[in-house]
């Protein structure tokens, strides 16, 4: 999810067409899916729309601690409704409080490195934006 989220919350960010926003990121998304041969799962395709979302909060202001906070967000955001999801939908689990509980808790690792890639790819994304951004006032005022 690490790369498909940064491009989600940069999308919501900084795509003046809110349409755009949620199309790149899905397409992007189903790309991705097919050619690694994944089955298509709806609740990861939510998440990004969810974390687009958040993307426009990020718009009005998007200092690096915003970015790292929002970040934070959109992996805890796909992290419950995509385990939920697995719970839901895998016999591995005993539909009981204690299933739910032992799905969220086998997934943490998997939590950590989205987490840490989220918050990596998004701070490359968004920086890199503003270096390019920069970059060309002052080529502009020159």
């Amino acid at each position: 999810m690490t790369a498909i989220g940064a491009i989600a919350l940069f999308s919501g960010a900084f795509l003046y067409d809110k349409r755009l926003a949620f199309i790149i990121p899905t397409i992007t998304m189903l790309i991705s899916d097919l050619v690694l041969g994944y089955q298509l799962a709806l609740s990861v395709y939510l998440s990004f729309l969810i974390i687009v979302s958040l993307g426009f909060v990020l718009a009005k202001k998007h200092t690096g601690i915003s970015v790292i906070n929002m970040s934070l967000l959109a992996s805890v955001i796909f992290y419950v409704l995509t385990n939920f999801s697995v719970f839901i939908s895998s016999p591995l689990y005993s539909k009981t409080f204690v299933g739910l509980i032992e799905c969220y808790t086998l997934a943490i690792p998997f939590f950590l490195n989205t987490l840490i890639g989220n918050i990596v790819y998004s701070l490359i994304m968004f920086y890199s934006f503003k270096f390019v951004q920069n970059s060309s006032l002052l080529q502009h005022n020159s």
